[in-house]
């Protein structure tokens, strides 16, 4: 057996690189795109996360179901596809992962600010889903059986995204039927269990009466579920052959898989009494529980491949590092951080909602406002203040907006409100710095 040279390995081939199926370290070349149908379905198994469950169970137990759970699903979805939008054409267009969009507008140096910073969040969307499938398999957190199963799961992703985007096509795009299935029988359980329609609506309806939640909260659950995913898209739209592909990519991803997820979920919350779905599966029993047991492997699987493929592919850009290091790191990582995160998932996409949005708005305006919208998106500055004070400051403004002793207090969603400031405040400062 021949000995592993941990050198070799740990060194990077930028030719070997650059030649691969997911190429992080330079735009794609026609040749490396991918066919628009595989796509699609990564992409629907891409979305189809235990986060839109999760989002939906939360709001389940304080929106009401049918009028308002799903305007206020649409309405945090659509903040999020157009942001996704927005990043997908760029991918699209230029062929540039996260990474190289955001060294083009930061600078070299400072790209290691929002590059990082996303990084750790969906490391700890990893943790997040680590913690999950143990939750799922378990239902005992804590236990000694619950860090087994959630370091297995860990190790699991890691493996299968080795593979690169190949590999999670071949996890993924199997697991698709099985996960409509899943959900649709779910949907169906909680129906008759509950003893039909107008029986869910009287639970709804009291549920959202024992503890309500405002219409602000409840974008903000939904943003905050899936607005990482939204400003990180270039990583799967730049493979995209034609402008209706990289379109539909974030469509349904960000829009048709959750609003059918937030009806799953919140169906499951006022059925169950609980917005956890892993704890709603743990009170199922015979071919049922079997069936959801399978159906939220699959979605978990899915997640946590496409979810470790992020910071992977993002980092291996920043630090000119093999693709598999990238992901034996970020595998880690996000396998400890499983131990312990699942807990606080609300308040995870709660600071997510909040604190990611304006790290976009300096690329947006950099391509969309003062290039043009240009097909080669790069730059030699090696540090450009105006993205990052930009950057800070719509974090701030939207971190702080309401709270008390803060001079601003406006009626409006942190997402949309730090993506504003920071890209007026990038215009205002690169004007001025020209």
């Amino acid at each position: 057996m021949a000995n592993f040279d941990l050198k070799k390995w740990w060194s990077l081939d930028p030719e070997a690189e650059i030649a691969s199926e997911d190429n992080p370290l330079t735009p794609l070349t026609t040749e490396q795109r991918r066919p628009g149908g595989p796509l699609l379905a990564l992409a629907f198994g891409w979305g189809f996360l235990i986060t839109g469950l999760l989002a939906g169970g939360a709001l389940g137990s304080g929106v009401a179901l049918w009028g308002d759970l799903v305007w206020y699903s649409l309405l945090g979805s659509a903040i999020n596809f157009t942001i996704g939008a927005l990043v997908g054409y760029m991918a699209w267009r230029t062929g540039c992962n996260s990474t190289l969009l955001f060294r083009a507008v930061y600078g070299e140096l400072g790209a290691f600010i929002p590059v990082l910073f996303i990084a750790l969040l969906t490391i700890g969307w990893q943790g997040i889903v680590v913690g999950a499938f143990a939750q799922t398999w378990t239902q005992a957190p804590g236990t000694a059986l619950y860090y087994a199963v959630a370091v297995f799961a860990g190790l699991l992703y890691t493996g299968t995204t080795l593979f690169g985007v190949k590999g999670i096509e071949r996890v993924g795009i199997p697991a698709m039927l099985g996960l409509v299935a899943v959900g649709l029988y779910a949907a169906w359980v909680n129906i008759e269990q509950s003893g039909g329609i107008a029986a869910v609506e009287t639970l709804s309806a009291n549920k959202v009466a024992a503890a309500p939640i405002s219409g602000m909260e409840a974008i903000n659950i939904v943003v905050g579920a899936w607005i990482v995913g939204a400003v990180v898209m270039a990583e799967y739209v730049r493979f995209a052959r034609t402008f209706w592909v990289a379109m539909g990519i974030p469509f349904v991803v960000l829009v048709v898989d959750q609003l059918f997820l937030h009806l799953v979920g919140a169906l499951g919350a006022v059925g169950s009494g609980t917005p956890d779905f892993t704890a709603y599966l743990g009170t199922l029993s015979g071919f049922a529980a079997i069936f959801g047991l399978v159906g939220m492997t699959l979605a978990l699987w899915t997640t946590g491949d496409t979810n470790l493929y992020l910071p992977s592919v993002q980092t291996a850009s920043l630090f000119r590092r093999p693709k598999r290091v990238t992901i034996v790191v970020c595998g880690l990582l996000g396998t400890v951080l499983g131990l312990g995160i699942y807990q606080v998932f609300l308040g995870w996409i709660a600071l997510l909602a909040t604190v990611v949005p304006p790290i976009v708005g300096p690329v947006l305006a950099e391509y969309y406002l003062i290039r043009g919208k240009p097909k080669e998106f790069t730059s030699d500055v090696r540090l450009s203040w105006p993205a990052i004070v930009a950057f800070g400051g719509g974090a701030l403004i939207a971190g702080g907006n309401g709270k008390d002793g803060f001079p601003l207090s406006l009626d409006i969603s942190p997402s949309l409100l730090g993506l504003f400031v920071s890209l007026v405040v990038y215009v205002i400062l690169r004007k001025i710095s020209r």
